[in-house]
């Protein structure tokens, strides 16, 4: 008996051997095609820009410079248009002041406005610019000058608003979340500035967006009469809590775990998530915030289910009368099947272009800490002449300017982080990746990445090649049993 139970045995460990090979191709071959449709959507969004570079608000032409830094890290993210990043990072240099002060405004050019700050310390990052000389301004010596010190309180190591006269600060959890990734990236954050970000953490694992939510200060998050969990700046703190574990930060690889721990518990059967407050229905903003941080946690199961959903939610050149935006990402199934039915209308391409920017990077999948780092090889131009857009964006109304660089429609996605003030910059599709304070080494730039210019890491080997392994395993192991079995049969009386 023992002759014949040994070759089955090694059989069947061939076999197995071949499905472990065959998993990681599986693995491979569904993140290479969330990764081509991450290019997809960066290059219709790349379509979107206007002359300058900019990205255009909800009204007429006036650049939203937020969400033109939401472009730009997408670009990034993907690789897929340099010479489009190229233009959008000469854009956001040439308009610093106008985004973190008040110059644009006609106002106080020596406000600086904390979480507008951050975000654009951390494009200077991502686009492998010089954040000590970014259009002038040494962005990372601007945003260590805005974190609190021991005589802030609570707020120490709080990367705030320094508005000359004003006592209201408006910084965040995704201002703060930006900064601490931008300062670990630029020779290293204070532990204070990550500490404070832990303290809008709760003991549940969610993180609060603000800390003086409903006008009730507490110094942490548990300590708050109300609170309200926040998925979308859950999202971003876990990804600025593992950039500062990289960079030796204490305490922040556990909280970034629980912070993980939360977002898997929450994560809807369907894949999606939703925000907080008017955008606490299923929706691709909060979707690809939340799915790029399981991602960096290692979840990729989790991650895997949110970039499905998101995809669903593409525009491809079967998609009816919207057959030209193919790439873009809609909001919700509502938006979608609009677009479908009726195609894109001017009024709604601002909510298209704020979904699409933040969604596209739960498809991308490359950790907010990690872009710009991570040399990518983007599939050349799309098949389809449709994925691409040929005109530039339609605008809205011409009207009047925007109220503010974070306005935006209501019934979209949010025009601060998950419904913030609109008075903050700071604010993409759910405010949008923003950068916040460092201190400590941050790890060098590999040259294959460039001047920057990253494209989008694909995992996992050539499904062809493997199955090849697989199969020829897969004959040698039976090979192996019949001859064994024969030889068995031998030495049987």
């Amino acid at each position: 008996m023992p002759p014949r139970r040994t070759p089955l045995l090694a059989l069947l460990g061939t076999a197995a051997l071949g499905a472990a090979l065959l998993s990681p191709a599986s693995a491979g071959a569904q993140d290479a095609a969330h990764a081509d449709a991450a290019v997809s959507s960066a290059r219709w969004l790349a379509g979107e820009l206007q002359e300058d570079g900019s990205l255009p608000g909800p009204f007429g032409t006036a650049p939203d410079w937020g969400l033109t830094i939401d472009a730009l890290v997408a670009l990034q993210a993907t690789g897929a248009d340099p010479a489009a990043a190229d233009r959008v990072e000469a854009a956001v240099a040439a308009n610093v002041a106008n985004y973190n002060s008040y110059a644009g405004w006609g106002g106080d050019p020596d406000a600086r406005i904390g979480g507008a700050t951050a975000k654009i310390l951390y494009a200077s990052v991502v686009s492998g610019a010089d954040p000590a000389d970014f259009g002038g301004f040494d962005m990372r010596q601007e945003t260590l000058d805005l974190v609190q010190g021991p005589e802030g309180g609570s707020d120490e190591g709080r990367i705030s608003d320094r508005i000359p006269g004003g006592d209201t600060d408006n910084s965040n959890t995704f201002g703060q979340s930006l900064g601490v990734i931008g300062l670990a990236r630029s020779g290293g954050v204070p532990q204070e500035a990550v500490d404070f970000l832990i303290r809008q953490q709760c003991s549940a694992g969610g993180f609060r967006l603000f800390p003086d939510q409903f006008g009730t200060p507490a110094p942490t998050c548990d300590e708050a009469t109300t609170v309200v969990l926040d998925p979308d700046s859950t999202g971003m703190a876990v990804q600025a809590l593992l950039a500062a574990a990289d960079t030796g930060s204490e305490d922040a690889a556990e909280a970034a775990a629980l912070g993980a721990d939360w977002l898997e518990e929450i994560q809807r059967a369907d894949g999606s998530f939703g925000g907080s407050g008017p955008t606490a229905a299923s929706n691709t903003n909060s979707t690809g915030l939340a799915g790029q941080a399981l991602s960096a946690a290692g979840r990729e199961g989790a991650a895997d289910a949110a970039a499905d959903w998101i995809d669903a939610h593409r525009l491809t050149s079967s998609s009816g009368a919207a057959a030209a935006e193919a790439g873009a990402i809609a909001y919700n199934a509502e938006s979608r099947d609009g677009a479908v039915a009726e195609g894109i209308p001017g009024m709604q391409r601002d909510q298209w272009r704020r979904a699409s920017a933040q969604a596209l990077l739960g498809l991308a999948r490359v950790p907010l800490g990690e872009i710009g780092l991570v040399p990518v090889d983007p599939p050349g131009p799309t098949a389809s002449p449709s994925e691409v857009p040929t005109t530039g964006p339609t605008t809205g109304p011409t009207a009047g300017p925007t109220a503010g660089p974070t306005a935006g429609p209501t019934t979209g996605p949010t025009t601060g982080p998950t419904g913030g003030p609109t008075t903050d910059p700071t604010a993409g599709p759910t405010g949008g990746p923003t950068a916040s304070p460092t201190g400590r080494p941050s790890a060098p730039v590999p040259e294959s990445a460039g001047a920057g210019k990253p494209s989008l890491a694909v995992t996992g080997a050539g499904l062809a090649s493997l199955v090849t392994v697989a199969l020829v395993l897969t004959v040698a192991g039976a090979s192996l049993f019949l001859a064994t079995r024969r030889s068995a049969e031998r030495k049987t009386p």
